[in-house]
């Protein structure tokens, strides 16, 4: 048996991605689960399986090609094994059926002697279309055929409802409910019937509905911008902009659109923590971490979230709401070679600072390598960025949508710092601290308070034991 291995669903919002490599060849034999492609999305770099065994005999994309989820990635010459595993669970279903006796099948069913046999004018006339009729002959007999009553049958038995929700994006199933179709009843051609955007536009077209319009794609910017032409001041080079940097564009003009920003700043004194962050480093080490203040700002910022909750909200600005979210995920920029990531780390304030370092350097790793999947990307409730490693003191980092606010971290310097105490100027390390927010949530009071409170936090680390 032939079977055409499609592009399942890739994520939520996803129709396409890049073809990065190839893994299989022609003629090669592959196993279930056994990876055939590398597709690059928006953030991701995906192995894409198979989810059948047999023989390769077509390949249909090459490295560099767009390939539409949904669409053909190869096609497999399906395994003996596998068909007569396919064809023992279909005389299963056979013999499965109502019937008790199986020899009642091969009864013969009893003629209907009133009936008629059926008309073949009738036959034609349900078959035969205006452009095959030849001219002057017209498509109604010379005398209709006398109706005859439909035979009595027995009612067909209503399906069975599915036991398992039908599995698909919620973007595929709001394209369902606007197209006015049950989910459920749309065959999936994905890997384990994962329904895509294209089997529900295939399945209305069958069924004679309107056609489904594609999802617009967002555009890079809000109003477009006529750009001069810059070859006529001198030379230019042209390149395409990576899956990465497309999405960047996207989101971050999203954000600067949509949220009024605010940005506040404040410093930090370190200089305790610093000698205690070194003091317990060889303990990060030993459970294959490392204790940067990043680690430490995860969780600092996971307790100040259960003091200030407007931190950890989204605005539905169509319903005119404010989802306050019960969980903490937190987002931490990692700058890679193909751009900026932001994996999430999930339940921060359930996780002391050791494993919060052992997981940051895990998460650090895969978006390095592109290993890091959609969802990891996703469902934050606040984001760091840290540029301390690179330098500069302040900026003003833009709000990672759909969250509300986002802090930002500079290189930590020794400063002379007033000690009323002793009368004089000390040497003090200082942390420049930054949060934007969106000022449709978070009034400038709250966001100074919030921004205090971490960093009196970062000075007297036993604050978040008592107030977080």
């Amino acid at each position: 048996m032939t079977i055409e291995l499609k592009l399942p669903e890739l994520g939520e919002n996803i129709t396409s991605g890049k073809v990065i490599a190839v893994l299989v060849n022609v003629g090669e034999t592959i196993e279930v689960d056994q990876s055939v492609i590398e597709v690059e999305t928006d953030k991701a770099l995906i192995e894409v399986p198979s989810s059948v065994e047999g023989t390769i005999t077509e390949i249909h994309l090459k490295p560099g090609d767009d390939a539409e989820v949904g669409g053909t990635i190869l096609v497999i010459e399906e395994s003996a094994a596998a068909m007569e595993s396919t064809l023992g669970e279909e005389n299963f279903e056979d013999i499965s059926s109502d019937t008790d006796d199986p020899a009642d099948t091969e009864k013969p069913q009893p003629m209907l002697i009133d009936e008629p046999p059926p008309s073949p004018i009738a036959k034609d006339e349900d078959t035969a279309t205006p452009e095959s009729e030849p001219a002057g002959y017209s498509l109604e007999p010379a005398e209709a055929p006398p109706e005859t009553p439909a035979p009595e049958t027995a009612e067909t038995p209503a399906p069975k409802s599915r036991k398992t929700p039908a599995p698909a994006a919620p973007s595929v199933r709001r394209i369902a409910r606007e197209a006015g179709i049950e989910i459920s009843e749309v065959p999936g051609s994905g890997i384990g019937g994962r329904i895509s955007a294209q089997d529900v536009r295939q399945f209305v077209a069958a069924q004679g509905g309107a056609a489904v319009p594609d999802a617009p794609a967002p555009a890079l910017m809000s109003v477009p911008v006529q750009l001069p032409d810059l070859a006529r001041w001198g030379e230019v080079k042209r390149e395409p902009m990576s899956g990465i940097r497309r999405a960047t564009s996207v989101n971050l003009t999203r954000a600067w659109t949509n949220i009024p920003h605010v940005t506040q700043c404040e410093k930090a004194d370190i200089s305790e923590l610093d000698d205690l962050r070194r003091k317990f480093s060889p303990k990060a080490e030993a459970a294959g971490g490392k204790l940067t203040v990043t680690a430490i700002l995860i969780k600092v910022i996971a307790s100040a979230l259960k003091v200030f909750p407007q931190f950890n909200a989204s605005v539905d600005a169509e319903a005119e709401e404010i989802i306050y979210k019960n969980y903490v995920h937190v987002g931490v920029a990692v700058d890679t070679e193909n751009g900026l990531l932001v994996p999430v780390i999930r339940d921060a304030d359930k996780k002391n600072i050791i494993e919060l370092s052992v997981e940051l350097g895990e998460v650090a790793e895969r978006a390095r390598s592109r290993r890091l999947a959609p969802d990891d990307m996703q469902g934050g409730s606040i984001t760091i960025t840290n540029l301390g490693g690179f330098g500069g003191t302040y900026f003003t980092p833009i709000v990672n949508w759909p969250e509300v606010a986002i802090l930002g971290v500079s290189r930590a310097r020794m400063e002379p710092a007033w000690m009323k105490d002793e009368e004089r100027f000390v040497p003090r390390l200082m942390l420049p601290l930054m949060v934007s927010y969106d000022h449709r949530v978070i009034d400038g009071a709250d966001g100074v308070k919030f921004l205090r409170w971490v960093a009196d936090a970062l000075e007297e680390p036993m604050l978040m034991s008592l107030e977080g």
